[in-house]
Protein backbone atom coordinates (compact mmCIF):
# COMPACT_ATOMS: atom_id res chain seq x y z
CA UNK A 1 0.00 0.00 0.00
CA UNK A 2 1.28 3.63 -0.90
CA UNK A 3 1.18 6.36 1.83
CA UNK A 4 1.01 9.67 0.23
CA UNK A 5 3.32 12.27 2.27
CA UNK A 6 1.99 15.42 3.39
CA UNK A 7 3.86 17.59 0.87
CA UNK A 8 2.20 15.10 -1.50
CA UNK A 9 -1.44 15.43 -0.07
CA UNK A 10 -0.64 19.37 -0.16
CA UNK A 11 0.05 19.24 -4.08
CA UNK A 12 -2.25 16.55 -5.14
CA UNK A 13 -5.01 19.14 -3.93
CA UNK A 14 -3.00 22.27 -5.51
CA UNK A 15 -3.56 20.19 -8.98
CA UNK A 16 -6.74 19.77 -7.95
CA UNK A 17 -7.73 23.01 -7.76
CA UNK A 18 -5.79 24.14 -10.50
CA UNK A 19 -7.57 22.13 -13.19
CA UNK A 20 -10.92 24.01 -13.94
CA UNK A 21 -14.10 22.33 -14.13
CA UNK A 22 -14.92 20.62 -17.51
CA UNK A 23 -17.17 23.82 -18.84
CA UNK A 24 -20.92 22.72 -20.10
CA UNK A 25 -21.96 23.20 -23.70
CA UNK A 26 -25.55 23.81 -24.76
CA UNK A 27 -26.37 23.36 -28.30
CA UNK A 28 -29.85 24.68 -29.08
CA UNK A 29 -30.04 22.11 -32.35
CA UNK A 30 -29.46 19.31 -30.16
CA UNK A 31 -30.61 20.40 -26.90
CA UNK A 32 -33.23 18.70 -24.88
CA UNK A 33 -36.14 20.34 -22.62
CA UNK A 34 -33.87 19.43 -19.81
CA UNK A 35 -30.59 20.67 -21.39
CA UNK A 36 -32.50 23.95 -21.87
CA UNK A 37 -33.31 24.04 -18.36
CA UNK A 38 -30.08 22.22 -16.77
CA UNK A 39 -28.82 25.84 -18.73
CA UNK A 40 -31.48 28.26 -17.33
CA UNK A 41 -30.51 26.79 -13.36
CA UNK A 42 -27.51 27.80 -14.17
CA UNK A 43 -27.76 31.14 -15.44
CA UNK A 44 -26.21 30.57 -18.78
CA UNK A 45 -29.65 30.44 -20.23
CA UNK A 46 -33.13 32.94 -19.69
CA UNK A 47 -36.37 32.18 -21.21
CA UNK A 48 -36.26 35.32 -22.92
CA UNK A 49 -32.81 35.31 -24.65
CA UNK A 50 -34.05 31.38 -26.02
CA UNK A 51 -36.96 32.95 -27.48
CA UNK A 52 -35.49 35.62 -29.00
CA UNK A 53 -32.61 32.88 -30.37
CA UNK A 54 -35.73 31.41 -32.14
CA UNK A 55 -37.49 34.50 -33.44
CA UNK A 56 -33.69 35.07 -35.09
CA UNK A 57 -34.29 31.39 -36.88
CA UNK A 58 -38.04 32.14 -37.70
CA UNK A 59 -36.51 35.52 -39.48
CA UNK A 60 -33.66 34.22 -41.02
CA UNK A 61 -35.26 30.70 -42.54
CA UNK A 62 -39.01 30.69 -42.61
CA UNK A 63 -38.98 33.53 -45.32
CA UNK A 64 -35.77 33.89 -46.22
CA UNK A 65 -32.51 31.66 -47.02
CA UNK A 66 -34.88 28.13 -47.80
CA UNK A 67 -38.11 29.73 -47.27
CA UNK A 68 -39.58 26.83 -45.58
CA UNK A 69 -42.71 28.92 -44.83
CA UNK A 70 -44.08 26.96 -41.94
CA UNK A 71 -45.13 29.71 -39.71
CA UNK A 72 -48.50 31.53 -39.88
CA UNK A 73 -48.45 33.89 -36.83
CA UNK A 74 -46.15 35.18 -34.12
CA UNK A 75 -47.48 35.71 -30.86
CA UNK A 76 -47.14 39.45 -30.34
CA UNK A 77 -45.79 39.37 -26.49
CA UNK A 78 -43.57 35.98 -26.85
CA UNK A 79 -41.01 37.75 -25.19
CA UNK A 80 -43.17 39.94 -22.60
CA UNK A 81 -43.81 36.21 -21.44
CA UNK A 82 -40.29 35.39 -21.29
CA UNK A 83 -39.49 37.99 -19.43
CA UNK A 84 -42.59 37.41 -16.68
CA UNK A 85 -41.12 33.42 -16.86
CA UNK A 86 -37.97 34.17 -16.30
CA UNK A 87 -39.26 36.86 -12.99
CA UNK A 88 -40.86 33.50 -11.59
CA UNK A 89 -38.12 31.58 -12.15
CA UNK A 90 -35.92 34.65 -9.97
CA UNK A 91 -38.37 34.67 -7.62
CA UNK A 92 -38.13 30.95 -6.92
CA UNK A 93 -41.44 29.50 -8.37
CA UNK A 94 -40.56 27.01 -11.25
CA UNK A 95 -43.40 25.36 -12.99
CA UNK A 96 -41.79 22.35 -14.09
CA UNK A 97 -39.81 21.12 -17.28
CA UNK A 98 -41.95 23.20 -19.60
CA UNK A 99 -41.03 26.48 -17.24
CA UNK A 100 -39.88 29.14 -20.29
CA UNK A 101 -39.81 27.15 -23.53
CA UNK A 102 -40.98 28.09 -26.35
CA UNK A 103 -43.42 25.64 -28.13
CA UNK A 104 -44.80 26.33 -31.78
CA UNK A 105 -48.30 24.95 -32.64
CA UNK A 106 -49.99 23.53 -35.36
CA UNK A 107 -52.81 26.15 -36.54
CA UNK A 108 -56.04 23.46 -35.59
CA UNK A 109 -55.61 24.42 -31.71
CA UNK A 110 -57.37 27.31 -30.38
CA UNK A 111 -55.33 29.95 -28.70
CA UNK A 112 -56.97 33.36 -27.24
CA UNK A 113 -54.41 35.67 -28.10
CA UNK A 114 -54.02 34.56 -31.63
CA UNK A 115 -56.11 33.52 -34.49
CA UNK A 116 -57.05 29.89 -35.32
CA UNK A 117 -57.20 29.41 -39.07
CA UNK A 118 -56.40 25.71 -40.02
CA UNK A 119 -54.98 27.52 -43.40
CA UNK A 120 -57.59 28.32 -44.63
CA UNK A 121 -58.18 31.48 -46.30
CA UNK A 122 -61.67 32.80 -45.00
CA UNK A 123 -60.86 32.26 -41.51
CA UNK A 124 -57.64 33.85 -41.43
CA UNK A 125 -59.72 36.53 -38.99
CA UNK A 126 -61.18 33.89 -36.68
CA UNK A 127 -59.90 34.54 -32.89
CA UNK A 128 -61.42 31.85 -30.59
CA UNK A 129 -62.26 33.71 -27.15
CA UNK A 130 -60.44 30.68 -25.42
CA UNK A 131 -57.36 28.32 -25.54
CA UNK A 132 -58.02 24.63 -26.28
CA UNK A 133 -57.50 22.15 -23.71
CA UNK A 134 -54.54 21.03 -25.00
CA UNK A 135 -52.93 24.94 -25.10
CA UNK A 136 -54.28 25.40 -21.53
CA UNK A 137 -52.49 23.03 -20.32
CA UNK A 138 -49.18 24.14 -21.61
CA UNK A 139 -49.50 27.35 -20.69
CA UNK A 140 -50.17 26.47 -16.64
CA UNK A 141 -47.07 24.73 -17.24
CA UNK A 142 -45.02 27.66 -18.19
CA UNK A 143 -44.51 26.64 -21.51
CA UNK A 144 -44.89 29.73 -24.67
CA UNK A 145 -46.60 29.37 -27.14
CA UNK A 146 -44.20 30.94 -29.50
CA UNK A 147 -46.53 30.82 -32.69
CA UNK A 148 -49.07 28.70 -34.79
CA UNK A 149 -47.69 26.83 -38.02
CA UNK A 150 -49.08 26.49 -41.46
CA UNK A 151 -50.49 22.90 -42.64
CA UNK A 152 -52.12 20.67 -45.11
CA UNK A 153 -55.33 23.49 -45.15
CA UNK A 154 -58.02 22.14 -43.24
CA UNK A 155 -60.94 23.22 -44.64
CA UNK A 156 -59.62 24.17 -48.38
CA UNK A 157 -58.48 22.81 -51.73
CA UNK A 158 -54.48 23.15 -51.50
CA UNK A 159 -51.15 20.83 -52.11
CA UNK A 160 -50.64 18.54 -49.76
CA UNK A 161 -48.04 20.35 -46.92
CA UNK A 162 -49.55 23.69 -47.80
CA UNK A 163 -52.58 26.30 -47.51
CA UNK A 164 -55.21 28.14 -48.99
CA UNK A 165 -53.88 31.09 -46.72
CA UNK A 166 -50.18 30.55 -46.49
CA UNK A 167 -49.02 28.22 -49.38
CA UNK A 168 -46.68 25.16 -49.64
CA UNK A 169 -45.00 24.28 -46.46
CA UNK A 170 -41.16 23.34 -47.44
CA UNK A 171 -38.75 20.18 -46.52
CA UNK A 172 -35.68 21.44 -45.14
CA UNK A 173 -34.30 18.66 -45.78
CA UNK A 174 -35.02 18.28 -49.73
CA UNK A 175 -37.06 21.03 -51.19
CA UNK A 176 -38.10 19.22 -53.69
CA UNK A 177 -39.80 16.84 -51.63
CA UNK A 178 -43.07 16.89 -49.95
CA UNK A 179 -42.99 17.19 -46.42
CA UNK A 180 -46.30 15.15 -45.48
CA UNK A 181 -49.82 16.12 -44.45
CA UNK A 182 -51.53 17.89 -42.65
CA UNK A 183 -48.77 18.86 -39.56
CA UNK A 184 -45.96 19.83 -42.66
CA UNK A 185 -45.31 22.81 -40.69
CA UNK A 186 -44.76 21.53 -37.59
CA UNK A 187 -42.39 19.05 -38.94
CA UNK A 188 -40.40 21.39 -40.97
CA UNK A 189 -40.38 24.08 -38.21
CA UNK A 190 -39.10 21.84 -35.50
CA UNK A 191 -36.60 19.96 -38.02
CA UNK A 192 -35.53 23.49 -38.40
CA UNK A 193 -35.23 24.17 -34.34
CA UNK A 194 -37.47 26.93 -34.33
CA UNK A 195 -38.85 25.74 -31.00
CA UNK A 196 -38.19 23.57 -28.52
CA UNK A 197 -40.92 21.26 -29.76
CA UNK A 198 -44.32 21.86 -31.28
CA UNK A 199 -47.36 20.58 -31.43
CA UNK A 200 -49.13 18.65 -34.44
CA UNK A 201 -52.74 16.34 -35.02
CA UNK A 202 -53.20 13.17 -36.24
CA UNK A 203 -56.70 11.94 -38.13
CA UNK A 204 -55.11 9.32 -40.65
CA UNK A 205 -51.90 10.10 -39.80
CA UNK A 206 -50.58 13.31 -40.13
CA UNK A 207 -48.77 12.67 -36.97
CA UNK A 208 -46.67 10.20 -38.12
CA UNK A 209 -45.98 11.44 -41.78
CA UNK A 210 -44.43 14.88 -41.33
CA UNK A 211 -42.54 13.71 -38.32
CA UNK A 212 -41.22 11.13 -40.43
CA UNK A 213 -39.93 13.13 -43.32
CA UNK A 214 -38.82 15.35 -40.89
CA UNK A 215 -36.55 13.08 -39.25
CA UNK A 216 -38.46 13.53 -35.91
CA UNK A 217 -39.73 11.61 -33.20
CA UNK A 218 -43.75 12.00 -33.39
CA UNK A 219 -46.13 10.57 -30.62
CA UNK A 220 -50.17 9.82 -31.74
CA UNK A 221 -51.40 8.69 -28.29
CA UNK A 222 -53.79 6.02 -27.40
CA UNK A 223 -57.28 7.41 -28.67
CA UNK A 224 -58.63 9.12 -25.42
CA UNK A 225 -55.05 10.31 -23.46
CA UNK A 226 -55.30 13.60 -24.79
CA UNK A 227 -58.11 15.69 -24.79
CA UNK A 228 -59.40 17.28 -28.31
CA UNK A 229 -61.63 20.18 -27.08
CA UNK A 230 -60.62 23.56 -29.03
CA UNK A 231 -58.95 21.61 -31.58
CA UNK A 232 -59.92 21.82 -34.97
CA UNK A 233 -61.64 18.24 -35.94
CA UNK A 234 -62.64 15.87 -38.89
CA UNK A 235 -63.47 12.61 -36.56
CA UNK A 236 -64.47 12.40 -33.27
CA UNK A 237 -63.42 8.67 -33.75
CA UNK A 238 -60.26 9.05 -34.54
CA UNK A 239 -58.69 12.34 -34.12
CA UNK A 240 -55.75 12.93 -31.77
CA UNK A 241 -53.35 15.76 -31.30
CA UNK A 242 -49.90 14.88 -29.66
CA UNK A 243 -46.02 16.36 -29.66
CA UNK A 244 -43.60 16.40 -32.47
CA UNK A 245 -40.16 16.42 -30.97
CA UNK A 246 -36.52 16.14 -31.71
CA UNK A 247 -35.92 13.56 -28.94
CA UNK A 248 -38.45 11.07 -27.54
CA UNK A 249 -37.70 12.56 -24.33
CA UNK A 250 -38.91 15.91 -25.03
CA UNK A 251 -42.16 14.41 -26.36
CA UNK A 252 -42.42 12.71 -22.76
CA UNK A 253 -42.48 16.05 -21.37
CA UNK A 254 -44.84 17.55 -23.20
CA UNK A 255 -47.29 14.63 -22.90
CA UNK A 256 -46.94 14.76 -19.29
CA UNK A 257 -48.57 18.16 -19.10
CA UNK A 258 -51.52 17.68 -21.66
CA UNK A 259 -52.51 14.10 -20.99
CA UNK A 260 -55.57 13.93 -18.80
CA UNK A 261 -59.29 13.94 -18.16
CA UNK A 262 -61.63 16.43 -19.55
CA UNK A 263 -65.25 16.22 -19.24
CA UNK A 264 -65.87 18.26 -22.31
CA UNK A 265 -64.26 15.22 -24.15
CA UNK A 266 -65.62 12.37 -23.05
CA UNK A 267 -63.43 9.94 -25.02
CA UNK A 268 -60.79 11.09 -22.23
CA UNK A 269 -62.75 8.86 -19.95
CA UNK A 270 -61.08 6.03 -20.87
CA UNK A 271 -57.96 7.16 -19.77
CA UNK A 272 -58.60 7.44 -16.33
CA UNK A 273 -56.63 5.15 -14.11
CA UNK A 274 -54.22 4.71 -17.16
CA UNK A 275 -51.79 7.78 -16.81
CA UNK A 276 -48.85 6.66 -14.52
CA UNK A 277 -47.87 8.39 -11.04
CA UNK A 278 -44.44 9.01 -12.41
CA UNK A 279 -43.62 11.38 -15.02
CA UNK A 280 -43.37 9.76 -18.57
CA UNK A 281 -39.86 10.95 -18.76
CA UNK A 282 -39.02 8.20 -16.15
CA UNK A 283 -39.73 5.27 -18.57
CA UNK A 284 -36.81 6.83 -20.94
CA UNK A 285 -34.10 4.44 -20.88
CA UNK A 286 -30.88 4.10 -22.90
CA UNK A 287 -31.26 0.48 -22.59
CA UNK A 288 -34.77 0.18 -23.11
CA UNK A 289 -34.67 -2.07 -26.11
CA UNK A 290 -32.64 -4.81 -23.98
CA UNK A 291 -34.63 -7.79 -22.82
CA UNK A 292 -38.06 -6.65 -24.96
CA UNK A 293 -40.11 -8.73 -26.79
CA UNK A 294 -40.90 -7.37 -30.18
CA UNK A 295 -43.08 -8.50 -33.19
CA UNK A 296 -42.14 -7.35 -36.62
CA UNK A 297 -45.34 -6.91 -39.36
CA UNK A 298 -44.05 -7.99 -42.23
CA UNK A 299 -47.07 -7.20 -44.15
CA UNK A 300 -46.87 -3.67 -43.90
CA UNK A 301 -43.25 -4.18 -45.14
CA UNK A 302 -43.65 -3.67 -49.65
CA UNK A 303 -41.85 -5.01 -52.15
CA UNK A 304 -40.82 -4.07 -55.63
CA UNK A 305 -38.30 -2.00 -57.11
CA UNK A 306 -39.41 1.22 -55.50
CA UNK A 307 -39.19 -0.17 -52.20
CA UNK A 308 -35.47 -1.15 -52.11
CA UNK A 309 -33.94 1.38 -50.32
CA UNK A 310 -36.67 1.13 -47.53
CA UNK A 311 -36.68 -2.58 -47.38
CA UNK A 312 -32.92 -2.08 -46.50
CA UNK A 313 -32.90 0.60 -43.99
CA UNK A 314 -35.90 -1.58 -42.11
CA UNK A 315 -33.56 -4.64 -42.62
CA UNK A 316 -30.26 -2.08 -40.91
CA UNK A 317 -32.98 -1.27 -37.92
CA UNK A 318 -33.87 -4.92 -37.44
CA UNK A 319 -30.11 -5.35 -37.43
CA UNK A 320 -29.81 -2.81 -34.42
CA UNK A 321 -32.74 -4.11 -32.63
CA UNK A 322 -30.90 -7.08 -31.94
CA UNK A 323 -27.62 -5.44 -30.97
CA UNK A 324 -29.65 -3.45 -28.60
CA UNK A 325 -30.89 -6.75 -26.97
CA UNK A 326 -34.53 -7.04 -28.17
CA UNK A 327 -35.53 -10.53 -29.03
CA UNK A 328 -37.84 -10.27 -32.46
CA UNK A 329 -40.59 -12.18 -33.52
CA UNK A 330 -40.50 -12.25 -37.43
CA UNK A 331 -42.71 -12.49 -38.93
CA UNK A 332 -46.29 -11.49 -37.26
CA UNK A 333 -49.61 -11.40 -39.83
CA UNK A 334 -52.62 -10.18 -38.89
CA UNK A 335 -54.47 -11.92 -41.48
CA UNK A 336 -56.47 -8.86 -42.75
CA UNK A 337 -54.36 -7.82 -45.60
CA UNK A 338 -53.91 -4.73 -43.63
CA UNK A 339 -52.30 -2.50 -45.75
CA UNK A 340 -55.13 -2.14 -47.67
CA UNK A 341 -58.21 -2.60 -45.67
CA UNK A 342 -56.95 0.86 -43.91
CA UNK A 343 -59.17 2.20 -46.57
CA UNK A 344 -62.39 0.25 -45.97
CA UNK A 345 -61.56 1.93 -41.99
CA UNK A 346 -61.99 5.27 -43.02
CA UNK A 347 -64.46 7.16 -40.97
CA UNK A 348 -63.41 10.65 -41.47
CA UNK A 349 -65.33 10.66 -44.79
CA UNK A 350 -68.82 10.33 -43.04
CA UNK A 351 -67.63 12.28 -39.72
CA UNK A 352 -66.39 15.24 -41.39
CA UNK A 353 -69.36 17.88 -41.24
CA UNK A 354 -70.76 17.18 -37.88
CA UNK A 355 -67.30 17.09 -36.58
CA UNK A 356 -66.68 20.35 -38.36
CA UNK A 357 -69.71 21.86 -37.49
CA UNK A 358 -69.35 20.97 -33.61
CA UNK A 359 -65.84 23.18 -33.75
CA UNK A 360 -66.96 25.67 -35.12
CA UNK A 361 -69.71 26.20 -32.71
CA UNK A 362 -67.28 26.85 -30.20
CA UNK A 363 -66.22 29.95 -31.61
CA UNK A 364 -67.74 33.32 -30.88
CA UNK A 365 -70.27 34.61 -31.87
CA UNK A 366 -68.54 36.87 -34.35
CA UNK A 367 -66.59 34.48 -35.89
CA UNK A 368 -66.14 34.39 -39.76
CA UNK A 369 -67.94 31.08 -39.90
CA UNK A 370 -69.40 29.12 -37.52
CA UNK A 371 -71.33 26.49 -39.69
CA UNK A 372 -70.01 24.36 -42.46
CA UNK A 373 -73.20 25.94 -44.42
CA UNK A 374 -72.09 29.15 -44.06
CA UNK A 375 -67.78 27.57 -44.92
CA UNK A 376 -69.75 26.54 -48.19
CA UNK A 377 -71.12 29.44 -48.74
CA UNK A 378 -68.50 31.84 -47.93
CA UNK A 379 -65.31 29.71 -49.13
CA UNK A 380 -66.83 28.60 -52.65
CA UNK A 381 -64.46 26.84 -54.58
CA UNK A 382 -61.93 26.88 -51.83
CA UNK A 383 -63.94 24.31 -49.78
CA UNK A 384 -62.68 21.13 -49.88
CA UNK A 385 -65.22 18.80 -52.11
CA UNK A 386 -65.05 15.93 -49.37
CA UNK A 387 -66.52 18.77 -47.07
CA UNK A 388 -69.55 19.40 -49.11
CA UNK A 389 -70.06 15.43 -49.77
CA UNK A 390 -69.95 14.94 -46.19
CA UNK A 391 -72.16 18.02 -45.46
CA UNK A 392 -75.02 16.18 -47.31
CA UNK A 393 -75.07 13.23 -45.65
CA UNK A 394 -77.58 13.78 -42.80
CA UNK A 395 -77.78 12.28 -39.68
CA UNK A 396 -75.15 9.36 -38.90
CA UNK A 397 -77.27 6.92 -36.41
CA UNK A 398 -77.98 4.39 -38.93
CA UNK A 399 -75.50 5.25 -41.74
CA UNK A 400 -74.10 1.59 -42.95
CA UNK A 401 -70.75 2.54 -44.60
CA UNK A 402 -70.06 4.46 -41.47
CA UNK A 403 -71.26 2.02 -39.24
CA UNK A 404 -69.32 -0.85 -41.47
CA UNK A 405 -66.09 1.61 -41.25
CA UNK A 406 -66.09 1.37 -37.18
CA UNK A 407 -66.47 -2.54 -37.80
CA UNK A 408 -63.30 -2.51 -40.21
CA UNK A 409 -61.41 -0.70 -36.82
CA UNK A 410 -62.37 -2.79 -34.98
CA UNK A 411 -61.26 -5.90 -36.63
CA UNK A 412 -58.09 -4.02 -37.32
CA UNK A 413 -57.45 -3.19 -33.50
CA UNK A 414 -58.84 -6.55 -32.34
CA UNK A 415 -56.10 -8.23 -34.68
CA UNK A 416 -53.72 -6.42 -33.73
CA UNK A 417 -53.72 -6.09 -30.01
CA UNK A 418 -54.69 -10.09 -30.73
CA UNK A 419 -51.12 -10.38 -31.92
CA UNK A 420 -49.74 -8.95 -29.02
CA UNK A 421 -50.96 -10.71 -26.41
CA UNK A 422 -50.58 -14.10 -28.58
CA UNK A 423 -46.74 -13.59 -28.89
CA UNK A 424 -46.59 -11.69 -25.48
CA UNK A 425 -45.22 -8.72 -27.44
CA UNK A 426 -43.96 -5.28 -25.64
CA UNK A 427 -44.69 -3.98 -29.46
CA UNK A 428 -45.02 -4.24 -32.77
CA UNK A 429 -42.54 -2.65 -35.43
CA UNK A 430 -42.47 -1.94 -39.11
CA UNK A 431 -41.43 0.79 -41.33
CA UNK A 432 -43.69 4.17 -41.95
CA UNK A 433 -42.65 3.48 -45.34
CA UNK A 434 -40.13 2.03 -47.96
CA UNK A 435 -40.88 3.97 -50.83
CA UNK A 436 -39.43 7.50 -51.55
CA UNK A 437 -41.19 10.48 -50.34
CA UNK A 438 -43.26 12.25 -53.10
CA UNK A 439 -42.62 15.22 -55.01
CA UNK A 440 -43.59 18.93 -53.40
CA UNK A 441 -46.67 19.80 -55.09
CA UNK A 442 -46.43 22.04 -57.55
CA UNK A 443 -50.06 23.39 -58.09
CA UNK A 444 -53.00 23.11 -56.43
CA UNK A 445 -55.76 20.52 -56.49
CA UNK A 446 -52.73 18.54 -56.03
CA UNK A 447 -53.56 16.33 -52.62
CA UNK A 448 -51.67 13.06 -52.85
CA UNK A 449 -51.58 12.68 -48.84
CA UNK A 450 -48.68 10.61 -49.22
CA UNK A 451 -51.03 7.75 -51.04
CA UNK A 452 -48.14 6.69 -53.18
CA UNK A 453 -45.66 6.27 -50.60
CA UNK A 454 -45.85 2.97 -48.35
CA UNK A 455 -48.43 5.12 -46.18
CA UNK A 456 -50.10 3.62 -43.10
CA UNK A 457 -52.55 4.62 -40.80
CA UNK A 458 -53.20 1.95 -38.57
CA UNK A 459 -52.91 3.79 -35.63
CA UNK A 460 -55.24 6.79 -36.46
CA UNK A 461 -57.74 3.77 -37.64
CA UNK A 462 -57.32 1.80 -34.37
CA UNK A 463 -57.21 4.51 -31.87
CA UNK A 464 -53.58 2.85 -30.88
CA UNK A 465 -50.05 4.30 -29.60
CA UNK A 466 -48.10 4.51 -32.16
CA UNK A 467 -44.21 6.65 -31.84
CA UNK A 468 -42.16 7.23 -35.02
CA UNK A 469 -38.23 7.62 -34.44
CA UNK A 470 -35.49 8.68 -36.57
CA UNK A 471 -34.04 5.54 -38.63
CA UNK A 472 -31.56 6.86 -41.36
CA UNK A 473 -31.67 8.85 -44.52
CA UNK A 474 -33.04 7.35 -48.13
CA UNK A 475 -29.17 7.46 -50.43
CA UNK A 476 -31.44 8.57 -53.45
CA UNK A 477 -32.97 11.92 -51.68
CA UNK A 478 -31.58 12.29 -48.76
CA UNK A 479 -35.16 12.19 -46.82
CA UNK A 480 -35.35 10.47 -43.33
CA UNK A 481 -36.52 6.94 -42.91
CA UNK A 482 -38.83 6.05 -39.84
CA UNK A 483 -39.24 3.14 -37.49
CA UNK A 484 -42.58 3.07 -36.34
CA UNK A 485 -43.36 1.36 -33.16
CA UNK A 486 -47.23 0.64 -32.30
CA UNK A 487 -48.74 -0.54 -28.60
CA UNK A 488 -51.95 -1.94 -26.78
CA UNK A 489 -54.19 0.73 -25.31
CA UNK A 490 -52.41 2.85 -22.87
CA UNK A 491 -48.95 1.26 -23.27
CA UNK A 492 -47.13 4.85 -23.92
CA UNK A 493 -44.66 4.18 -20.89
CA UNK A 494 -43.61 0.93 -22.55
CA UNK A 495 -43.31 2.83 -26.03
CA UNK A 496 -41.19 5.44 -24.64
CA UNK A 497 -38.67 2.96 -22.77
CA UNK A 498 -38.44 1.00 -26.34
CA UNK A 499 -38.55 3.99 -28.61
CA UNK A 500 -35.95 6.03 -26.39
CA UNK A 501 -33.81 2.28 -26.35
CA UNK A 502 -33.66 2.66 -30.26
CA UNK A 503 -32.85 6.49 -30.41
CA UNK A 504 -29.89 5.91 -27.81
CA UNK A 505 -28.45 2.77 -29.80
CA UNK A 506 -29.02 4.30 -33.19
CA UNK A 507 -28.68 7.92 -32.73
CA UNK A 508 -30.12 8.74 -36.45
CA UNK A 509 -31.50 12.50 -35.91
CA UNK A 510 -29.82 14.81 -38.00
CA UNK A 511 -30.48 18.72 -38.33
CA UNK A 512 -30.95 19.70 -41.89
CA UNK A 513 -28.08 21.25 -43.93
CA UNK A 514 -30.15 23.80 -45.30
CA UNK A 515 -30.99 26.02 -41.90
CA UNK A 516 -27.40 25.67 -40.01
CA UNK A 517 -26.85 27.14 -36.67
CA UNK A 518 -26.85 31.08 -36.18
CA UNK A 519 -24.14 33.12 -33.91
CA UNK A 520 -25.11 32.66 -30.08
CA UNK A 521 -26.84 28.99 -30.31
CA UNK A 522 -23.88 27.44 -28.72
CA UNK A 523 -23.21 28.37 -25.17
CA UNK A 524 -20.48 27.27 -22.98
CA UNK A 525 -20.98 27.87 -19.27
Amino acid sequence: MITLRPVSLLLAAALAFSVPARAAQLDISTATIGDLQTAMAAGALTSEKLTELYLARIAAYDQKGPALNTVITLAPDALAQARALDAERKAGKLRGPLHGIPILAKDVFDTKDMPTTGGFLPMAASRPDKDSFVIARLRAAGAIILGKLNQSDWYGVAGQGGSTLKGQVISPYNPAKSPGGSSSGTGSAVAAWFAAIGLGSDTTGSIVIPSTLANLVGFSTTHGLVSRTGMMWSSPSQENGGPMGRSVYDCAVVLDAIAGYDAADLATQAGIGKIPSASYTTFVRADGLRGARIGVLREMVRSGPVHEEGRALFAKALEDFKKAGATLVDPIDTGLDIANSQTSADAPKYERADAINAYLARLPADAPIRTVAEMIAKGGDLVKPAIIEASKLGALDHNPELIAAMRHQTAMRNALTGLMQRYDLDAIILPYRTALADPKPTGPNRNTGGRSESRNAIASYTGLPTIVVPGGFFPSDGMPFAVQFLGAPFTEPKLITLASGYEAATRHRKSPDSTPALPGENIAY
